[in-house]
């Protein structure tokens, strides 16, 4: 196993369990944490975006020149931006609990 595909799993990896903290607990890593709003909804993205990068990179790079598997790469790449818009909507406040009075 080269250390490009030991780095990326270990990435993923890392990932994921930022993702896993972020739901169960609140917990966010510290770099950007003063940022996110919602961490539940950052660690839904970290999960998602990991999925997605998994698929793209062991599907398209790491595993050759493979056109059959150019629309696993392409939702692969989809899915990530998917997380990652989800990452960035989680530094928007939500919908207030209780709507304003009028």
């Amino acid at each position: 196993m080269s250390w490009v595909t030991v780095g990326v799993v270990l990435a993923l990896g890392g990932l994921v369990a930022a993702g896993i903290a972020a739901i169960t607990t609140g917990w966010l890593p510290p770099l950007g944490r003063d940022r996110v709003l919602r961490p539940r909804l950052w660690g839904y993205g970290a999960l998602v975006s990991a999925l997605g990068f998994g698929v793209f990179a062991f599907l398209g790079p790491f595993r050759g020149p493979d056109i059959r598997m150019a629309p696993y790469v392409l939702s692969g790449t989809a899915v990530f931006l998917v997380g990652s818009a989800l990452q960035m909507a989680a530094r928007r406040p939500g919908r207030p609990a209780t709507p304003p009075a009028s």
